[in-house]
């Protein structure tokens, strides 16, 4: 009876040891190179040299070893036609009938933060995908394995029926191709980036399942939560759960939200947000006092909501949190006394993030029916902006820094948006609204008295003045805006006229 082959090749070790003795005890001649080989001889399996079979040595540094016809021949041979067996037969190439191989770890290779070209190209795998793809392409008749977690499945395989089943190939066909358009996809980028390609003609992006979901936005919607393989560490796909129920696709939308808007605060922070919306936002002296007045700003919409913060819950502020149904609360850490009175409500999520970690300037991918749209994130802030006063009244340092507080909040809120902002926090928040001055009135109303003396932040330019004009009925003091209308000249007369201070950005901040 003629051996069954078998090659195995690979970088990440795990598991290789017990699949090749199992190989061996179902009557498989392993064939291996380099590290692999070395590792299995010093473990007392008997192994056949990849040069052994092709009868050439490695060379250039090991970049050629397993590319020659008789690997190649011996993986693309189709089994049941005449003339590849006499081909086979004619060059004296014996088909392999199963193929193990991981590749150069490239992915983790460029993850170093000292890593150099040459280091990243050197770590660029060629004989790897080149015979995955060639066992994958010949799934009918080759055993190909590229995940560690399927060498029990297939052993118990080989085992019951002598073989490997075509659904089994089938599927690990399908995983290996990919994985081989992973990894090119990770190459690919690392190679545009070096080019400095800002806007290349074929666009490849690859994502890494993290979790999947009961349903989507709905129950009768699937969802899969899946993640960016070097994405960052500040983000909810790499958050630390540390108590309560899995998250769900709403849950992780809106805490990512949250995250993005707590991030724009250097001072102690806490955040609001129900639906993709902040429904309040508020700064001070503590994540305490921060958290009272985020609450203060709207405690009927906070019911049910996610709860950011950028500084450790301590014991106080948990008490307060306690106190509200939530469904997450966001924060670099939790004091032990706030995990133990936290995690008396068995199914509020508690979520670590790296808060020290340094955000990655990454693109936002946002798919169209047919389609992708991407763009950079909007990361200007109103330290970039080129600030104007356009009024005759100047703010005051109280209006100031409400203004800078509502800028960093507008430009989180579905647009069209208005954030009215008084004593270090929101006070009214309209979002969504199909025209300016309807989102106007939907956050002056939410504000209620607390809209006298507040000021108000604008995501785009007022295209008339009748915005102006329903904030300074409101009591409104001041106003932040993009400019940059035909109609600025409406607006700056009007709030003149109330004698209201407004300030032009130069920037808008839609958010679609």
């Amino acid at each position: 009876m003629v051996k069954k082959r078998a090659l195995l090749s690979v970088s990440d070790k795990n598991g290789i040891i017990e699949f090749a003795r199992s190989l061996v005890e179902l009557d498989f001649e392993i064939i291996s190179t380099g590290g692999t080989k070395a590792t299995l001889i010093e473990n007392g399996i008997d192994v056949v040299g990849v040069n052994e079979i092709t009868h050439f040595p490695e060379i250039l540094e090991g970049r050629v070893k397993t590319l020659h016809p008789h690997i190649h021949g011996g993986l693309l041979a189709k089994r049941n036609d005449q003339s590849h067996k006499e081909q086979l037969e004619e060059h004296q190439i014996t088909p392999i009938d199963l193929v193990c191989v991981n590749l150069y770890p490239f992915q983790q290779t460029i993850a170093k933060p000292s890593v150099t070209e040459e280091e990243a190209i050197e770590n660029i795998d060629i004989g790897g995908p080149t015979m995955l793809r060639a066992s994958a392409k010949n799934f009918e008749y080759v055993t190909v394995v590229v995940d560690s977690n399927d060498y029990d499945h297939i052993i118990e395989e080989l085992k019951n029926d002598g073989t490997t089943s075509r659904e089994t190939h089938m599927k690990l066909a399908a995983k290996v191709f990919r994985h081989t358009a992973a990894y090119d996809a990770h190459i690919s980028e690392y190679m545009t980036k070096c080019a400095m390609e800002e806007n290349p003609e074929q666009l490849t992006v690859t994502f890494e399942r993290h979790q999947s979901l009961r349903y989507g936005e709905n129950p009768h919607q699937k969802a899969t939560f899946y993640r960016a393989p070097l994405g960052s560490d500040f983000s909810i796909a790499n958050a630390h759960q540390l108590h309560g129920k899995e998250l769900s696709y709403n849950n992780i939308h809106d805490a990512d939200a949250a995250l993005q808007i707590v991030k724009e605060f250097s001072e102690p922070a806490a955040v609001a947000v129900k639906h993709m919306n902040p429904c309040g936002v508020a700064v001070g002296k503590s994540p305490f006092e921060a958290f009272q007045r985020a609450y203060e700003a709207d405690s009927t919409s906070i019911f049910g909501g996610i709860v950011a913060f950028n500084r450790e819950v301590d014991a106080d502020t948990a008490a307060l949190l306690h106190e509200i149904f939530l469904e997450i609360v966001i924060a670099p850490a939790f004091s032990n006394e706030a995990m133990d009175i936290l995690t008396a409500k068995k199914n509020i999520r508690l979520l670590t993030v790296s808060f020290d970690s340094q955000p990655k300037t990454e693109k936002m991918l946002t798919s169209v029916e047919g389609g992708l749209l991407v763009q950079d994130l909007d990361t200007f802030s109103i330290n970039d902006a080129d600030i104007k006063v356009a009024t005759k009244r100047e703010p005051t340092e109280a209006e100031w820094n409400s203004l800078k507080l509502g800028w960093n909040v507008v430009k989180h809120v579905k647009s069209n948006a208005i954030v009215l902002c008084q004593d270090n926090m929101t006070v009214g928040v309209g979002a969504g609204q199909m025209n300016r001055v309807g989102a106007a009135k939907i956050a002056i109303e939410q504000a209620g008295e607390k809209a006298k003396s507040a000021v108000m932040a604008s995501d785009a330019f007022f295209p008339m003045a009748d915005t102006v004009e329903a904030a300074a009925k409101a009591g409104v003091t001041a106003i932040i805006q993009p400019g940059g209308s035909i109609r600025d000249e409406d607006s700056i007369q009007k709030a003149d006229e109330y004698g209201i201070a407004m300030v032009f950005t130069g920037v808008r901040h839609f958010k679609h």
